[in-house]
């Protein structure tokens, strides 16, 4: 059994199949999905699908791509309110992205806080994208040091890595990890202990080998998997029973 942590269910690329794209993680032994918001507007969509799959669960949040038009404390309460909703295991996805920049630096770090402000009050991880933003990514963690979370697709280097897990962070692996050109993210993945890794898709992004340039879905997670497995020198069960764990350990929310 295995648990795509990261996935966008209500993305336009899954509207007219979204039942098979499910029935086909299922297949596959994905038996949990997490369906992660990146725009408050999304955040009822969101939920309805959660509401209707009993394995699916859902996150609100503000991407750092639209920091700008959130940047002020009322979306603490707006948080607070959508968090309210049973099926509502994590905050995000939100954090920092300076490569794109489409929202300005200070918005992003501010509505980042936030999260994790609410967070923290909450009792709800943090889902973190972060890109090109290492510095400040920890600095505000560093401010917010009883936050638990995870980065998500992560894609840094082992020793940003470390830096995550010293802070007591859950390190998700991707489809990316089976990119040619990935090696120094393959070496992060035999670095990051088994008992803090999470395995996703961010489907319908980032297909890994051998589907890239496809549509991604929740199915890929076994690749993911599997090389994971292939890289640590361990069965695929073992992967599937630690990543698992790992995975309602973290979201304490979810009930398996």
């Amino acid at each position: 059994m295995l648990v795509d942590s990261h996935c966008h269910l209500n993305f336009p690329e899954f509207k007219q199949d979204l039942d098979l794209v499910i029935k086909n993680a299922n297949d596959q032994g994905i038996k949990y999905m997490l369906t992660v918001n990146t725009r408050l507007s999304e955040s009822l969509d969101i939920q309805s699908i959660a509401e209707a799959n009993s394995n699916i669960f859902c996150s609100v949040g503000v991407h750092p791509h639209d920091s700008k038009d959130y940047n002020d404390s009322s979306l603490i309460e707006k948080l607070k309110n959508h968090a309210k909703h049973p099926k509502v295991v994590a905050l995000g996805e939100t954090g920092l992205d300076y490569y794109y920049n489409n929202s300005d630096e200070k918005a992003q770090i501010d509505c980042f806080n936030m999260h994790l402000d609410t967070g923290i009050e909450l009792g709800l991880p943090v889902i973190i994208h972060t890109r090109d933003a290492d510095t400040d990514t920890i600095s505000c963690l560093d401010e917010h040091p009883n936050a638990k979370g995870v980065f998500h697709c992560f894609s840094g280097s082992t020793e940003f890595a470390k830096q995550g897990l010293d802070r007591g962070l859950y390190i998700s692996f991707s489809g990316i990890i089976t990119f040619k050109k990935a090696e120094e993210l393959r070496e992060a993945v035999k670095f990051v202990p088994l008992d803090r890794i999470l395995v996703e898709t961010d489907s319908p992004f980032l297909a890994p080998i051998p589907h890239r340039g496809r549509r991604n879905e929740p199915a890929f997670t076994l690749f993911v998997a599997k090389l994971v497995a292939e890289l640590k020198d361990i069965s695929l069960e073992e992967v599937a029973e630690a990543t698992t764990k790992n995975f309602f350990t973290l979201f304490d929310k979810a009930t398996p």
